[in-house]
């Protein structure tokens, strides 16, 4: 498969580092003489035929810039037939010899049917904060995901301290716990709740009651988006106990920010092997790090999620409480 233009595009939720995924794409893909098409808002822009040049200088200064220059979005119609044809129709008018998507498990299934159904070479780069990707142990922005978290809950303790009350801290995480689990263990918090483990509130609360006895002051529940909304956490932890609570929803400011050196280093490094795969002939593949070594997978098992490290972490919890 000789490769002479290449397309990028980031698609689903945005997260730090995949400005530097695209940087290294372009320059790599450049330096290799391949000419790059940027493909706005994700799949939606190759339905609606937006795409621009993408050159050296159009990536400048963007490996530090969170989100992502290309836009991204969830699209309905790409999960239609006719969307997914009006797609392939619009790689085919420009030439386009292969497709680079970096997003999680959603764009890497779109890809896959790319792939599979019509014959588009694709590579996916692990682009997302879930980090629940399989063949990779880290995605672009998990990094980051997790450092902001902590940094806004290591000042909500202190005003948990100051005003002895029980806090419930929302992280994201619709399908997948791994922010909860690093954020929690991170920032010491008592208990975590998250959509992969069925969750004993009753034994939660006799704790905090029990803590409150012995002279425990103040307590920090994480809880993942998918698993438990904070508001109603909280109100069932004042209900059974009577103690002051209160909640806080971190939201989108996790997506966002400045991508911290693990996230920039990642994505530099993967964007890079995607041209090489190409120029291989190579394509159907996902490509991660595991044990800080490049590793490369089929599409199909890299949409698998990864829930590995939940039992330890758990255990240690556990064990530090």
């Amino acid at each position: 498969m000789s490769v002479k233009k290449i397309g990028i595009l980031t698609s689903g939720g945005d997260g730090p580092g995949m400005n530097a995924a695209i940087r290294s794409v372009v320059r790599c893909a450049i330096s290799s003489g391949i000419e790059v098409a940027g493909i706005m808002r994700g799949y939606q822009g190759l339905i609606d035929d937006d795409i621009i040049p993408l050159g050296h200088r159009s990536v400048s200064n963007i490996i530090n810039r969170g989100g992502t220059i290309l836009k991204t979005a969830r699209s309905k119609d790409f999960k239609t037939s006719e969307g997914v044809k009006k797609a392939v129709t619009t790689l085919k008018e420009h030439k386009i010899d292969a497709l680079i998507v970096i997003g999680g498990d959603g764009s890497y299934r779109g890809a896959q049917d790319l792939y599979e159904n019509h014959k588009v070479p694709v590579i996916g780069l692990p682009g997302t904060i879930d980090n629940d990707l399989c063949g990779t142990d880290q995605t672009i922005g998990c990094h980051t995901a997790v450092n902001t978290a902590l940094e806004a809950i290591d000042r909500i303790r202190d005003t948990a301290h100051s005003m002895e009350r029980i806090f419930v801290i929302e992280v994201m995480g619709n399908h997948s716990g791994y922010i909860a689990l690093q954020v929690a263990l991170g920032a010491g918090a008592e208990d975590v709740i998250i959509p992969e483990r069925k969750f004993d509130y009753d034994l939660m609360c006799k704790n905090i009651i029990a803590g409150n006895k012995k002279g425990k002051i103040s307590w920090m529940i994480v809880t993942a988006e998918g698993a438990a909304k904070a508001p109603d956490v909280a109100r069932t932890i004042q209900e059974r106990t009577g103690l002051e609570t209160r909640f806080v929803v971190l939201g989108h400011v996790q997506r966002g920010g400045v991508p911290v050196e693990g996230d920039r280093i990642l994505a530099t490094r993967v964007g890079a092997v995607a041209i090489d795969l190409l120029m291989q002939g190579l394509s159907g593949k996902a490509v991660g790090v595991l044990s800080e070594k490049i590793n490369v997978v089929d599409l199909p098992v890299a949409c698998k999620r990864e829930t590995d490290r939940i039992d330890e972490y758990l255990a240690l919890m556990k064990l530090l409480r």
